[in-house]
């Protein structure tokens, strides 16, 4: 089984996002926190998280980048209840065994998007279309690593990009709406 942590390849996700998650946090996508917003009113930093972030369950922050990692079946479980406690403790959930349904549904979905070997890299772009919200998820294969590379991505696999698609991070820093 594979589920997805947070990661962090450079401090950016702290000025980006209201909150940023934490390195190796299970993540799910998180699209459900935007449901019935209006997505085109949302600020700066809220618009961010909608557009390119996944949920660390941990602090609720977000994270650009999760990584597909290998999880056992108590890991699983554990991401379930974890996810069914916040939903119930800030997202309003009516009651545990409603939340601990859609938690699994939504953990379940998560670990569908983790068809590739653990490692793999994925982002995600979402978008409002028709009234409803588009995800679109990419994987990011690391290259074969040099003594002077980090990290180095090589192949996109999935989803396209938007050309008319602008983030402008120093702006997001500064803290005034794009």
């Amino acid at each position: 089984m594979k589920l997805l942590r947070t990661i962090q390849l450079d401090a950016s996700d702290s000025f980006v996002f209201d909150r940023a998650a934490a390195p190796g946090e299970w993540a799910v996508s998180g699209a459900f926190a935007f449901l019935n917003r209006d997505i085109p009113a949302l600020p700066g930093k809220t618009r961010a998280a909608f557009r390119a972030g996944f949920l660390g369950l941990s602090s609720l922050g977000r994270s650009t980048l999760v990584q597909i990692v290998d999880a056992t079946e108590q890991d699983h479980a554990d991401v379930v209840d974890l996810l069914a406690a916040q939903l119930v403790g800030e997202f309003g959930a009516p009651d545990l065994v409603s939340a601990s349904n859609a938690a699994r549904e939504e953990v379940a979905f998560a670990a569908s998007l983790c068809d590739h070997p653990a490692g793999v890299v994925v982002a995600v772009t979402r978008s409002v279309e028709g009234g409803s919200i588009r995800e679109v998820f990419r994987s990011l294969r690391p290259a074969a690593q040099s003594p002077s590379r980090a990290f180095h991505f090589v192949e996109v696999v999935g989803g396209e990009q938007d050309p008319d698609e602008h983030l402008d991070l120093a702006t997001l820093r500064e803290g005034t709406r794009p």
